[in-house]
């Protein structure tokens, strides 16, 4: 007997762009967002790139009436909740657009330009036309060399930022969000402008040069959001997030710098339920292992991350875990995520130095147990409460003191020592496995026995 379909109607979004056939930009890139955000994508190709992590070789842009046929196919068949644009390479293409809008909502403009890799991607001649385009534009995303052709401003601060965008929405555009990866800074700030408002989205800078395929993936994150319903500011808030983290812990594919994870999300998402049992294991073992020698008299805490975590609530925990908790059977119904918050902090922290790290666990602190730590492969960091920045909000001052106290080592750490008046407080263990977590664990309890 056959099962009956349960179909699910996900909202539609197209994207009108360029094919890059090293799959980090363009429409491959939109199209892995898009379906990562939850989203039907739907495409219309306006140009065919041979291109990879390191140059773009050649370029064949598609006849005009190809396009239109794609994006009339598109309208014709599924119902649109967003439009993003991105390589259009010629006025001619622009202008397709252009004369297509007023079908075309929630329409997300990313005025490609130049690739990352440097390679002119737009006609001289077409960057006049992109006014128009403009002028038909919920959203304008240039980043700041491109708000710089549209405006003809120079930027180098946020200050520049704001008033290129006001420049945009002025030339009709109800809003721009002028990204600041471009401009000098410790932090990247970037800037949305609309009509009656100004929003700042600031995050830390990632060290990296594989961002291809940035601007591509943050426009179609934004435009499926935009799809589902969220208002502008909110749409803007979450692509800027998924791009944040797809920089961090981007693809490291090609021989060029690589490219920036589309799928970094959904990722971490489904990862989630393998971290809360990897801790629950990580409990049973210690339950019913031998050992006592390690266990804090009230009990000690045990955190694992997602492969992706940025955030606390991105961390399995469970708190005051007792060797004699094994007999009542009920010692890993705490695990949640969120819990044990310093030990969490300091997972996230050290996981700057080292993202490999996912699991960690508190030890007795104790001379034995600290000496003890001599006999594991690996680099010990240790913190000191006199370091401690009064008036820090205490998860702020976990992380800093996590972060000063790897800055001091060589390599991963093992291990971190939270001393005060030179007298060890906490020993915390730290593996990127669980399998490395109580390995460690057993050879520290076996050297303090001996």
């Amino acid at each position: 007997m056959p099962r009956a379909d349960a179909p699910v109607t996900p909202p539609v979004v197209l994207t009108v762009a360029g094919s890059d056939s090293g799959g980090g930009a363009g429409i491959q890139a939109d199209l892995k967002t898009i379906e990562a955000g939850g989203a039907f994508g739907t495409s219309a190709v306006t140009s065919v790139t041979a291109q990879n992590t390191t140059d773009v070789r050649g370029q064949h842009l598609l006849p005009t009436e190809e396009i239109e046929a794609q994006i009339r196919a598109v309208r014709e068949d599924f119902e649109v909740a967003a439009v993003k644009t991105g390589m259009l390479a010629t006025s001619e293409v622009i202008d397709l657009v252009v004369e297509a809008a007023a079908d075309l909502p929630n329409l997300v403009v990313d005025p490609v330009m130049v690739a990352t890799s440097g390679d002119r991607l737009l006609a001289s001649e077409a960057e006049a036309a992109y006014e128009r385009l403009l002028a038909e534009a919920a959203l304008v995303t240039p980043n700041a060399d491109e708000a710089e052709v549209l405006t003809d401003r120079e930027i180098t601060s946020p200050d520049d930022a704001e008033a290129a965008g006001r420049d945009i929405v002025e030339m009709g555009a109800d809003a721009a969000l002028v990204k600041g990866g471009h401009v000098p800074g410790d932090e990247v700030v970037d800037t949305l402008v609309a009509a009656d408002s100004v929003t700042t989205f600031r995050h830390d800078r990632v060290d990296t040069e594989a961002t291809h395929g940035s601007g591509c993936t943050l426009s179609s994150a934004i435009a499926t959001r935009l799809a589902h319903g969220d208002d502008l500011t909110a749409a803007v808030g979450s692509g800027i997030g998924l791009l944040s983290r797809a920089v961090r812990y981007n693809l490291d594919v090609g021989e060029g710098p690589g490219a920036v994870h589309h799928m970094v999300e959904v990722r971490n998402e489904a990862a989630r339920h393998e971290t809360s049992e990897a801790v629950e294991g990580v409990v049973s073992a210690l339950t019913e292992s031998d050992l006592t020698t390690l266990v804090p008299g009230d009990g000690t805490a045990v955190a694992g991350a997602t492969p992706y975590a940025e955030t606390p609530g991105e961390v399995a925990g469970v708190e005051g875990v007792s060797t004699e908790s094994a007999s009542d059977g009920h010692s890993n119904r705490c695990v949640r995520f969120g819990a044990s918050a310093t030990l969490g902090a300091r997972l996230l922290a050290a996981r700057e130095r080292d993202s490999e790290l996912r699991f960690a666990v508190t030890c007795r602190a104790s001379e034995r147990v600290e000496s003890a730590l001599e006999t594991l492969d690996g680099s010990v960091a240790t913190i000191d409460a006199a370091d401690r920045q009064a008036g820090v909000p205490e998860d702020e001052a976990v992380s800093r003191d996590v972060s000063r106290a790897v800055e001091t080592i060589n390599g991963s750490p093992v291990a971190l020592v939270a001393r005060d008046d030179g007298v060890a407080e906490e020993i915390t263990l730290l593996a990127s496995t669980v399998e490395g977590l109580l390995d460690r664990a057993e050879r520290l309890a076996g050297a303090v026995e001996n």
